[in-house]
């Protein structure tokens, strides 16, 4: 089952960079770590992929030059157009992955899906979003070149948002990724890194970082943020 999902997800990232999607949209979410793996190359990172969600975040206001129809581009790979909520959010469902667009909140939000008529989808708005969207880099795996945040920003993000999680095995999830993501870039010498993501932070954010670290007892890494 795992190597159907992993061939899926690489058929849908082919698709889109075929479509020049990929150079308008950044992937964010744990199938980063796939991508990060050839970051990490030669330091052992070899991370294991559980979730079915597809996350991509397309930073405000969109850039998609051209139209592409999402939904009838991934038909006949068996997803299927999906309506979630009060609200209907889009999303594409199929039994081994799920792909979901997001966007930004901005200010006080308006609970509204945000309309991307230039893919046939909308996006949920979520906040700290602007954050990743300002720290991307570009990574090759297997001839497709995706936008990712910065492994330091991934981190730094899941270190946040763990907080607010309404699921514990999700929050649970959201540290033990960003403690591993952390110590491989300790690893490959990106301490200044690590803290200059942070410095880039609101302060009340840098202050949900340290309180998630000192309750892991990360005292290596608070070490690196305080210095």
């Amino acid at each position: 089952m795992e190597k159907k999902k992993y061939k899926l997800f690489l058929e849908v990232l082919g698709r889109f960079y075929e479509a020049g999607l990929l150079k308008n949209i950044i992937l964010i979410g744990s199938w980063c770590l796939y991508f990060y793996e050839n970051y990490f190359k030669g330091l052992n990172f070899t991370p294991t992929i559980r979730t079915r969600d597809i996350d991509f975040l397309v930073p405000i206001p969109p850039k998609l030059r051209q139209r592409v129809d999402i939904p009838e581009l991934l038909k006949d790979l068996g997803f299927v157009l999906s309506f979630i909520g009060s609200k209907g959010y889009m999303r594409l469902d199929h039994p081994e992955l799920i792909v979901e667009f997001l966007v930004p909140e901005k200010g006080k939000g308006t609970g509204k899906p945000f309309p991307l008529p230039e893919i046939g989808l909308n996006a949920q708005p979520l906040r700290y979003l602007d954050f990743l969207a300002s720290n991307v880099i570009k990574i090759k795996v297997d001839n497709i070149v995706a936008k990712v945040p910065h492994p330091a920003a991934f981190a730094l993000h899941k270190l946040i948002i763990h907080q607010r999680r309404a699921k514990p095995e999700k929050a649970n999830k959201d540290l033990e990724q960003a403690l591993m993501i952390l110590s491989f870039l300790i690893k490959n010498d990106e301490q200044p890194v690590i803290r200059n993501t942070f410095n880039s932070m609101p302060k009340q954010w840098q202050k949900n970082v340290l309180d998630s670290l000192k309750k892991a007892k990360a005292e290596e890494i608070i070490q690196i943020l305080e210095k």
